[in-house]
């Protein structure tokens, strides 16, 4: 069975269609409604005819009170018959029907579920009666015409068929209104199974569904963020990197070929120049996409970041293994930018880094001794960093009372990406 669903399956190509196993099960699925449509009726008559006389007594309204159990132990059998022609349906009530049976009228009524029960025990179960009644007689009375006519003439939809020449043609129709009867008979199904869920499937899944998509979405965007991230720093790498070595290189050689006198201080000018954008452009790029990063890991890269720093910097790093990409580099930038904030804000004379994980989350503290009241609002370093934790479903807290100290906690789920 190639095919995801009976809708998929009509739509792809005829052969294959009829091949599969899909007709079939779109005719148990409307085959076991008409059954199933008559217990509901023959039970919603009986629960509420009981229930409207003796309604004069009170007694009725107990009986009334049993209809939305009813539609419950109804909708669950729909929910498990949904399966005949949407497999991956994911089409669930908020607890076990035994939890909600139990739980009885503290629950409120699920009219959804009411009107379902209705729906099938009035007009569903009728139409695929109908249904199921054409597409069986039909194609078999003109498949079968070749051995009916031997006894009588046949008459079949206005068409009467009294000979063996005309027998054999009705049987040529009877395999082409059998191919349109497994048609049918799949398109309704799946019509009915679209119902089905649309009533039957809770708010909270659909919330459920919209919340989980929107958040892969979110991972995907970051991950393009990163993407983007690496391909400048690629560019700026090869090409203005390699521009301003060669440019030093040039205006070195040109220190030794120009004259004692004002024209050789401007070439030394522009040397120190060249070299000073050399060295911050290099800083930018470590800032954009730091390598050691990528190719040591979090505990090389933030060691690195403590080294470079004024201020001195014990760091206490336990990590089992490597965490995600995303993670470990949203990690390596809430360390970047709070040593930063310390450095230029903070006027403290040490920091401390830890990092370990703790229940599938990645715990990352960075605390210093300084003068306090940093806030993730006030700079845009901090506040960029807050949603892109959000992104991965983590989160970023400043706690920074006036004196100090100053802690910045980052926490994410390994399991974000």
């Amino acid at each position: 069975m190639s095919f995801p669903d009976a809708w998929t399956a009509v739509r792809g190509r005829s052969w294959r269609f009829l091949a599969s196993a899909w007709p079939w099960r779109s005719l148990a699925y409307i085959a076991s409604t008409v059954p199933v449509g008559l217990v509901v009726f023959a039970v919603l008559f009986v629960v509420l005819g009981v229930g409207l006389l003796t309604l004069v007594v009170l007694v009725g309204l107990l009986v009334l009170a049993a209809v939305p159990l009813v539609t419950t132990v109804v909708a669950d059998l729909e929910r498990r018959r949904l399966v005949l022609v949407l497999p991956r349906t994911d089409v669930a009530a908020s607890g076990t029907l035994r939890e909600r049976l139990r739980a009885g009228r503290q629950l409120p009524v699920a009219w959804a579920e009411v009107g379902y029960a209705v729906l099938l025990a009035t007009i569903l179960w009728l139409v695929d009666a109908v249904v199921l009644t054409f597409v069986a007689s039909v194609p078999v009375v003109l498949l079968l015409a070749p051995l009916l006519v031997r006894w009588n003439h046949l008459e079949v939809i206005g068409w009467t068929v009294d000979d063996t020449g005309e027998a054999v043609v009705a049987a040529g129709f009877g395999l082409l209104a059998l191919v349109a009867a497994a048609y049918l008979i799949a398109v309704l199904a799946c019509a009915q199974a679209a119902l089905t869920r649309l009533l039957l499937d809770p708010q909270q899944v659909r919330l459920t569904e919209a919340v989980t998509d929107l958040r892969r979405s979110r991972v995907r965007l970051v991950d393009a963020f990163e993407t983007e991230r690496r391909r400048i720093e690629r560019d700026l790498h090869d090409g203005v990197q390699q521009r301003l070595v060669a440019l030093t290189m040039t205006l070195g050689r040109a220190e030794l070929d120009v004259p004692e006198g004002a024209g050789l201080e401007l070439v030394r000018e522009a040397h120190r120049q060249a070299e000073g954008a050399l060295e911050e452009l290099r800083s930018t790029v470590r800032g954009i996409h730091p390598r050691v990063l990528v190719d040591h890991g979090l505990a090389a890269a933030v060691h690195e970041i403590a080294d470079r720093s004024p201020v001195p910097v014990h760091t206490d790093i336990t990590l089992p293994g490597r965490p995600p990409e995303p993670v470990e580099a949203a990690a390596y930038f809430v360390v970047s930018e709070a040593l930063t904030n310390v450095v230029r804000h903070a006027s403290a004379r040490t920091a401390q880094v830890h990092v370990w994980t703790r229940d599938g989350r990645l715990v990352l503290t960075v605390v210093d001794d300084g003068v306090g009241g940093a806030e993730p609002a006030a700079g845009r370093g901090l506040a960029g960093l807050v949603l892109r934790l959000e992104a991965l479903d983590g989160s970023l807290q400043v706690t920074s009372p006036a004196g100090g100290p100053t802690e910045v906690r980052m926490e994410c789920p390994l399991s974000a990406v």
